[in-house]
């Protein structure tokens, strides 16, 4: 079982370390669609879209590695000062009956949208934009299946009473 959360928490980190280059390229086209449209008065709908897409990607895609590296938002309002013990129940409860059936419900509900906007290969957000919205749509359940792969992971790493790496 420590074999798959490993498998599994190198596919997360090797997604992350890719995606991070994303937040280069988001800041260096921001950047370029500013200097457009201050300097040189240009202006373009498909570079504006390009940071949302962007965006999407670097946060949807590495939401995985960020359970793994335990950087995710906590209620800490009982979890701080508890036990390692309570704390580790509290892990399993969030992850067995919170966090993998919302992944879930999410995954299943959003597909039906996710298929037919690449049947139809659902066009621009604004007229002269990218015309890929299937693509984004598409990091939904890619964002589903990564991070419920990771819950999977800090669920055996718990249940065999090893933090995670």
């Amino acid at each position: 079982m420590e074999r798959i959360a490993t498998i599994i928490d190198r596919i997360n980190t090797t997604t992350a370390h890719l995606v991070r280059w994303l937040a280069l390229f988001m800041v260096l086209t921001q950047f370029a669609i500013v200097m457009g449209r201050y300097v040189f008065g240009v202006n373009s709908i498909a570079a504006q879209e390009s940071v949302l897409y962007l965006h999407a990607a670097l946060f949807m895609l590495a939401a995985g590695y960020t359970l793994l590296v335990d950087k995710h938002v906590r209620v800490d309002v009982f979890y701080a000062k508890a036990s390692p013990a309570t704390r580790r129940r509290i892990d399993i409860f969030g992850h067995l009956f919170l966090l993998l059936p919302s992944m879930g419900a999410l995954l299943y509900w959003s597909w039906p949208s996710v298929r037919n906007s690449w049947k139809i290969l659902e066009g621009p957000l604004s007229v002269g934009g990218i015309e890929a919205v299937f693509l984004m749509k598409t990091l939904i359940p890619a964002f589903c299946i990564l991070v419920m792969l990771q819950s999977v992971s800090v669920l055996i790493r718990l249940l065999s009473k090893r933090a995670p790496s």
